[in-house]
């Protein structure tokens, strides 16, 4: 299938046991060789890394044991024909953390997030990545009256900031979601990450990453809060799955639930020539029910929607698209739409 100028990338977590927030796995582990293995079998470009999934039982090693497995790595990657899109810190799992990291009432569980990260931006460093992503997860509270959210702020900015002036070649993309694993996020959406990014020491070097799921979760459309990235030169990377409704983080196939709100993702990214500025990364899980010899799917399925819709939007009629719209005659438009995604050829 033509790839349109795309790149696609996932994460390792995505080729998943199906463990879900109310039962426990329910498909066997897979390994990192397996999974390397399948992301050449199914054709895609680029890997997401947490800093663990780099560099397992990461806690426990020196920065020159980091290094030295960082460039270990980078070599099997090269093998493959895969470079790493990014790598994010992991900062939501250690005990230390339960209140927060980098906006912890715990002073040492703020220094534990920065050496962390730290950590991450080697990693980064060495994979030849010069992309760090943060997932903001315990980085707000079940109690407002908990934390100091105007402080916890100041305190997001001056641990990006610390990252900056760490690795002075690094860009890094906040990523928002509005709840879960924590009640209240202080970041929630793409405008409030936008507006972190400027109060750094260095905003041409913070940008976004824009989930799908996330922007549902809040309440919006995935398209207008890319649109709102992009519009600021902001959006560096995207996160498709699909939610189905205001339940957990699902992450469903991309276009699996509203074909429709994936499409008009499709169009914003693909109006703006985003297979330009960055790879489009896959956050999709195979449902649980999905038996193990089938669950790389998902994958392929995400992909497959993914460049159909970019077929549909660029066999678009835009003229006839702007007649509609400069007549007013919103639901012709409707019927364009609807008319276009249920014709192929």
């Amino acid at each position: 299938m033509e790839k349109y100028g795309y790149k696609f990338s996932f994460g390792p977590w995505n080729i998943h046991e199906g463990a879900d927030p109310f039962g426990p796995p329910v498909r066997p582990s897979i390994s990192f060789d397996q999974k390397l293995e399948a992301y050449q079998r199914l054709g895609f470009d680029a890997v997401q890394f947490h800093d663990d999934d780099a560099i397992p039982d990461l806690d426990d090693k020196s920065p020159d044991q980091i290094v030295k497995e960082a460039r270990a790595l980078k070599q099997r990657l090269d093998a493959a024909g895969l470079v790493a899109e990014f790598v994010a810190p992991r900062l939501w799992e250690h005990p230390i953390t339960v209140d927060g990291a980098y906006t912890s009432n715990d002073p040492k569980a703020r220094a534990y997030a920065i050496e962390r990260s730290h950590k991450t931006l080697d990693i980064a460093n060495t994979l030849e990545t010069g992309f760090v992503v943060l997932w903001f997860a315990r980085e707000g509270t079940y109690q407002r009256e908990a934390k100091d959210a105007a402080r916890a702020v100041d305190l997001l900015a001056e641990a990006l900031d610390d990252m900056l002036a760490y690795a002075p070649n690094m860009r890094i993309a906040i990523e928002p979601k509005p709840n879960e694993p924590m009640d209240i996020s202080y970041i929630p959406t793409i405008g409030h990450a936008v507006a972190l990014g400027y109060k750094t020491r260095a905003p041409e070097r913070c940008g976004v990453l824009v989930e799908s799921a996330h922007a549902v979760l809040a309440g919006l459309d995935p398209a207008d809060e890319m649109a709102f990235g992009l519009a600021y030169d902001k959006l560096w990377s995207v996160h498709l799955n699909d939610q189905n409704g205001l339940k957990f983080d699902q992450d469903r196939a991309f276009g699996s639930v509203n074909l429709r709100r994936a499409f008009d993702q499709v169009l914003v990214l693909d109006d703006n020539r985003f297979y330009e500025k960055g790879i489009v990364g896959l956050d999709v899980k195979a449902v649980r029910t999905q038996k193990p010899e089938v669950a790389e799917k998902h994958l392929i399925n995400s992909r497959d929607i993914f460049l159909w819709l970019v077929e549909r939007a660029r066999s678009l009629d835009r003229k006839v698209m702007q007649q509609c719209i400069d007549a007013r005659d919103y639901e012709e438009l409707d019927r364009l739409i609807l008319e276009h995604l249920m014709t192929r050829g």
